[in-house]
This record gives structure tokens, sequence and C-alpha cells, in this order.
């Protein structure tokens, strides 16, 4: 964890403590649009296991929109249940659509609604972060240098630096 990730958790901490004149106990909800494929469910319990881990922030939340376990309510059960009382849902969008603007504050208003004195916030989709353009290219270089290690044709990188080939499609492509 770097000196920065770790200051975020209490830096998150005063500006709440600076913009409410109280301390309060904050959390995070991480929310994807959710997947029939577990395996796509599976990586956002990484991501919120990694963020926590990170910020040494007390309370984050995984949560699916639609279509999987734990929903945005679980969720919200889950962080008032630890304590807190301002819920910070953070949508792992790429692009703030329908889905960021509409069906996510909703979402997390009907599930506020069942903890009275809590209050939420929804944060932009990752979006057009400056930081999305390093991890563009870091994902391209990454599967240059693994597919440059053979003379595949057509490979597919995963997220864990894997890469495959299917070489069926790829005698298709012939």
């Amino acid at each position: 964890m770097s000196e920065q990730e770790a200051d975020f958790g209490q830096t998150l901490k005063a500006m709440l403590a600076s913009a409410y004149s109280r301390q309060v106990s904050p959390a995070v909800i991480v929310v994807d649009h959710g997947s029939r494929r577990e395996e796509s469910n599976q990586l956002l319990l990484v991501v919120a296991e990694n963020f926590q881990r990170a910020t040494g922030l007390k309370i984050v939340e995984p949560a699916h929109m639609e279509l999987a376990e734990p929903s945005i309510q679980t969720a919200f059960d889950r962080a008032v249940q630890q304590g807190a009382e301002l819920i910070i849902v953070f949508p792992y969008f790429l692009s703030p659509g329908r889905h960021w603007h509409q069906d996510i504050p909703q979402l997390a208003a009907e599930a506020c609604q069942r903890h009275p004195g809590t209050r939420f916030l929804v944060a932009a989709p990752l979006g057009l972060h400056a930081l999305m353009l390093q991890v563009i290219q870091d994902r391209i270089a990454e599967c240059v240098r693994e597919a440059s290690h053979d003379s595949h044709c057509f490979d597919v990188c995963d997220d864990q630096g894997e890469h495959s080939f299917d070489q069926d499609t790829a005698d298709d492509e012939k």
C-alpha cells in the first residue's frame, strides 16, 4: 500500500468531518452492472477487497446493480450494520450513462430509505479520468508483450496478464 493510498481513508474522513461539521462514519459501495457469469461477479469482490486494503477504509462493500447478489440494498444493509452513516456509491462503470444518472441513484435512494439518518452520495464513474489513459496504455503494452512471445495472429489478454489463443477463431479468419 502506498503512502498516498493509506492517506486516502484519513483524508476522506477529514473531508467529511469538515463538510458535515462532525465526524461521520463513511462506507464505500463499489457497484458494477452484475452478470450471469460468476467469474465476472467475483472480479468485483476482488476490486472491493483491494480498494479496502489500499485505502484502509473500514467499510467497503461490493454490489451489483442487477442480475447477481449482493444487490445495492444488501450492500447498504451491510454497511449500516457496520456503523456507516454516509454511504458513497462508486459506479464501477466506464461511461456516465442511464445506469449512473438514473438507475443507481434510484436504487441507492430506495436502499437508504430503510435506514433513517443515513445519507448517500453517488460518485462519477471511471469515464474520462486522466488515469484511464495510463490504464489503456498499460493494458495494450502488457498484451503486446505477452503476444510477442509467440506467433499467434489472435490473442485475448485477460485482467491477470494471461493470454489465450483460440485456434478455431484463427483458422476461421484465414
